[in-house]
């Protein structure tokens, strides 16, 4: 067996008790349905949902729907949630519509994105073995649960508050963090879709300022809907506000940031207008080009 196979093989197990932990969390103070906590369930079927795309996936060696399955999973979690809760309020509405148009907006961008590549590089290799590619829908199910825990917590509480200065401020902050994400990934498109630009880097509009804008757009805009969550959280569930915070480590230490890093290095580094880029552009929070970075 391969180290990354065994590897997969004891993360598994990791991943789900990690997921039971946030369920058991989020859970409290929530609605229960049928003598089920409706926030557990969900995070159940975020799992399931996982799984049961796994098995066409794994035996046709595709990619091509993980992406969109992420997103499927964000919008039958949350309309779940509004659906099976008794007393819905403003909040809930609220953070069903932002998710909402979050997902859809991504999901489509990005199995867009695949189907123009025709592929997904990171897959390559894991979704020819069986413990990593499951190791991978697994995550996926971990990462839906522990982004949207938050957003979930404060749909299935059973404690009510108005929409106040929090849901304000929250939207605004999400607005913000989603325009930046949308408008860095419409500028990189436009940029890749030039036939003068092919093999080149981007480094013009919001990409002149930060060298990955759309992540920091992501990170933001789910600082937006903790802060609309927030007023109506208590007890463990102040676990779930885990949301903003695990995005931002996927996404600057593990997945994201870190593995984009590496790839323009290893095609630009050394270039002389690149390394110039580097020196001179903010990692993540855009801000002014610096000539003594």
């Amino acid at each position: 067996m391969k180290k990354e196979d065994l590897q997969s093989i004891i993360a598994l197990p990791i991943i789900v008790v990690i997921g039971v932990g946030i369920a058991f969390a989020g859970s409290q103070g929530g609605y229960a349905v049928s003598g089920i906590p409706l926030f557990a369930l969900c995070v159940a079927l975020a799992f399931v949902i996982q799984w049961v795309v796994f098995i066409p996936a794994f035996l046709k060696k595709t990619e091509a729907f993980f992406d969109l399955t992420g997103s499927v999973t964000y919008l039958t979690v949350v309309f779940t949630a509004v659906a099976l809760n008794p007393t819905v309020d403003a909040r809930a509405l609220l953070l069903l519509v932002m998710i909402s148009v979050w997902a859809i907006r991504l999901g489509t961008f990005l199995f867009k994105r695949i189907r123009s590549a025709g592929e997904d590089r990171r897959f390559r290799e894991i979704k020819r073995s069986f413990a990593r590619f499951l190791m991978s829908w697994t995550l996926q199910g971990l990462w839906v649960t522990l982004s949207v825990a938050a957003a979930l917590a404060a749909i299935t509480s059973v404690t009510k508050v108005g929409l106040g200065i929090f849901a304000l401020v929250g939207f605004l902050i999400w607005l913000v963090g989603f325009a930046l994400e949308v408008i860095a990934d419409w500028q990189k498109s436009k940029f890749k879709a030039t036939p003068e630009n092919a093999g080149k880097f981007i480094n013009v509009g919001l990409w002149s300022w930060s060298r990955h804008p759309n992540y920091f757009g992501e990170i933001v805009l789910w600082i937006g809907v903790a802060i609309i969550a927030l007023p109506v959280l208590s007890g463990w569930q102040w676990l779930t506000l885990i949301s903003p915070l695990f995005i931002y480590i996927l996404l600057t230490r593990i997945s994201g940031v870190p593995m984009l890093e590496a790839r323009a290095d290893e095609k630009w580094g050394g270039q002389v207008e690149y390394e110039a880029y580097k020196a001179k552009t903010s990692v993540l929070i855009p801000k002014p080009p610096s000539e003594s970075r």
